[in-house]
């Protein structure tokens, strides 16, 4: 039976998700597919590429950088976090912390990273395929966050992050005949997520960007939907959901180190679940 891996990421919160994978990598648990939004497809590409541990310096210690993650950035670069410093300066080859795209295209499994073309508000779907040494252009759109980042261009195109269009990809996981299941959150499952924030935001953007502040717009409701698919899959077995359950609550951007850390360690603790669920 195919197996999938789906990450919804969640800004800093997406450590829950790196202590998931470098589990699966200590204990030799692989997916036939892995699905990546935001922070997510950053936490795929690292265990696909098969560098355990690497992903917690770039939660834990790199965001308080002010070359990553800060107002400086906001006042030099207008951005608040710059992505590139992340994928073009710490990640390439010869960089502090480089990725091993060479093993990434060695690994068997399927990888998709999912963008919001900002000009139409639709989900793109990126592959392997998109990707070559030292350009993880893709990675960048698909955390590309509205208000804290300008759209990253792939190919001429502006893309923002993949949690506007698509925030839980499980029906794409489905549709490319997975079986059986496991989809990373960030927040308590059962947590549904408000469009407060998103709204505002949206009305940064509709100006320039008006399909993706509508997309931006409906979020929330997109990621609720998802979950509440997720739960039905999951009494079906069919889905196994990992989410910190009873984890103090924390803001996306929040730089916490400490709590950070625990949530890593969190999720290496939950990952223990998914060797049995996937042998069902």
């Amino acid at each position: 039976m195919k197996t999938g891996i789906v990450d919804a990421g969640g800004g800093l919160r997406g450590i829950y998700g790196a202590g998931i994978y470098d589990r699966c990598l200590a204990d030799g648990v692989a997916f036939d597919a892995c699905f990546g939004v935001s922070a997510g497809a950053g936490n795929i590409a690292c265990f696909l590429a098969g560098q355990q541990g690497r992903d917690v310096a770039f939660y834990a210690d790199y965001p308080f950088r002010r070359q990553y993650m800060s107002l400086w950035n906001l006042l030099t670069k207008h951005a608040y976090l710059d992505l590139d410093y992340l994928y073009k300066t710490l990640s390439r080859a010869g960089g502090e912390n480089p990725l091993d795209y060479a093993a990434i295209r060695a690994n068997h499994a399927e990888m998709t990273v999912v963008a919001t073309n900002a000009l139409d508000g639709s989900a793109r779907y990126f592959t392997k395929d998109d990707l070559a040494q030292d350009c993880y252009d893709v990675l960048c759109a698909s955390s590309s966050v509205p208000v804290a980042c300008r759209p990253y261009p792939v190919a001429g195109i502006p893309y923002y992050d993949g949690m506007l269009s698509d925030p839980v990809p499980v029906e794409k996981a489905l549709e490319a005949g997975c079986g059986r299941i496991v989809l990373v959150l960030t927040r308590p499952k059962t947590e549904l997520a408000d469009d407060q924030t998103d709204r505002v935001g949206a009305r940064r953007v509709r100006r320039r960007y008006p399909a993706a502040a509508q997309a931006m717009r409906a979020r929330a409701a997109r990621y609720n939907a998802g979950v509440t698919r997720s739960l039905e899959l999951e009494r079906q077995g069919t889905v196994l959901i990992l989410s910190p359950e009873g984890f103090p609550p924390m803001r996306p951007l929040q730089k916490d180190r400490a709590a950070l850390l625990s949530l890593y360690r969190r999720g290496w603790e939950d990952a223990a679940a998914i060797a049995d669920f996937l042998a069902k």
